[in-house]
């Protein structure tokens, strides 16, 4: 049985075609009102692999009726130089959100750039803002790749209350996020990480795992409980016995398919979901900022527009 019509596997492709759908008809009535959605994404010297991102990114923005402009900067620019050009991004009240692509070079300070965007404008939910709001149950706007995999477990329809998860990984805007999320939801939660002592127990005891550590396999079919919900968020690189380079997770999905009720597919499981939840994201963006000028001025947020 191929991945493609195997029930198992949570594909994130049909939840992102929801979710952009239904974020395309809420770009078009903030439109309408005069006010439309637009995305500024700024990548920082040359790099192919970010040009990818940035091309699927700008593609699905257009299916959503979001505006995409891309904004370069040489290598060479100074971290200070950098921040002046966000700063002036957050005053631009046609910006809804700013997308900060990544790598950056060495000596640009990545959390100093996260913190430069200014919260309301913050839709990879990067900010140490938008990060702290997640504990006080702010939920809607949350660091992308935590929410999608969030997102692919609601999939499943478990019920989250009471829900045993484990976190394998536990990252400021991945691991973090996912379990602050689920503890919102009234799952119990348990981190995991590289100092955990015996971390296949742990994993034995979930209904839901998920894994995000960045080592290839990591998890095998004896680390799952039988009948769990799997989610993989990592993407780890691997020449196989044939020479040929691939895409692999921090699970070994052949085996652990054969255990669990569901798990992501590495490609095609996490990854096609993240870009839809940074569109939803934008246009969470753009109401607080609305919300904002009517709170402000005390009149009808349409009048920004003129």
């Amino acid at each position: 049985m191929t991945r493609t019509d195997d029930s198992r596997y949570l594909k994130g492709g049909p939840v992102a075609q929801r979710i952009i759908a239904s974020v395309r008809e809420d770009a078009a009535i903030a439109a309408a009102e005069g006010f439309p959605p637009k995305l500024v994404s700024i990548t920082v010297g040359d790099t192919a692999a970010v040009d990818v991102y940035v091309r699927n990114q700008r593609a699905k923005a257009a299916l959503a009726g979001i505006g995409f402009e891309e904004r370069r900067f040489a290598a060479d620019i100074t971290a200070g130089e950098l921040e002046a050009a966000i700063h002036g991004l957050n005053a631009d009240p046609r910006v809804t959100g700013i997308i900060i692509q990544r790598p950056v070079p060495a000596h640009i300070p990545i959390k100093t750039l996260q913190a430069a965007v200014h919260p309301l404008k913050d839709v990879e939910g990067m900010h140490p803002a938008s990060i702290g709001n997640i504990v006080y149950n702010q939920l809607d706007l949350a660091p992308c790749t935590a929410a999608a995999s969030v997102e692919l477990l609601k999939e499943t329809g478990l019920e989250l209350k009471g829900l045993e998860v484990v976190v394998v990984g536990h990252s400021e805007i991945v691991g973090k996020p996912i379990a602050f999320l689920l503890m919102s939801e009234g799952a119990t939660v348990t981190v995991c990480h590289h100092m955990t002592r015996s971390l296949a127990a742990h994993a034995r005891r979930a209904d839901a795992l998920f894994v995000a550590v960045g080592k290839p396999r990591l998890i095998k079919a004896d680390m799952v409980k039988p009948g769990a919900c799997v989610i993989d968020i990592g993407i780890n690189s691997e020449v196989g016995p044939d020479g040929e380079t691939r895409i692999v997770g921090d699970v070994d999905t052949d085996s652990v398919k054969e255990v669990a009720s569901w798990i992501t597919p590495v490609p095609g499981g996490v990854g096609p979901l993240t870009v839809a939840i940074l569109l939803r994201n934008t246009m969470v963006a753009l109401n607080r900022q609305r919300a904002l000028y009517r709170a402000t001025y005390g009149v009808a947020d349409q009048l920004a527009a003129e």
